[in-house]
């Protein structure tokens, strides 16, 4: 019985369309943050709208590290490690904050 070599890995594509997966959820939550920043200042500044926008802006920070420092590692080499439990917590937290930060400007 003859043993079949398992294939080698062959990176492709794949840790482009990573890359570009990064890139574009950075400018989604660019996006969401500006427009609930717009809103959250729409009419005046109140205590309650600025504090909404710094929430935003700091979330926004958060979640930019961590994608530029995901982008930078699979950039860096042809196998990068896989993402750490902390920073895809990081990044689904900031995600999801700023999501319901912009629907509850919204309604």
């Amino acid at each position: 019985m003859t043993a079949v070599a398992s294939p080698t890995r062959d990176p492709g594509l794949q840790p482009e369309r990573t890359r570009l997966a990064w890139r574009r959820t950075t400018l989604s939550a660019t996006v969401a943050a500006v427009l609930a920043a717009k809103t959250a200042l729409h009419g005046g500044t109140s205590a309650a709208g600025v504090l909404a926008c710094a929430a935003c802006c700091a979330l926004w920070l958060g979640f930019l590290l961590v994608a530029n420092h995901r982008i930078r590692t699979l950039a860096a080499t042809d196998r990068p490690a896989a993402l750490s439990p902390r920073q895809a917590a990081v990044a689904v937290l900031c995600t999801v904050v700023v999501a319901l930060c912009a629907a509850a400007l919204v309604v």
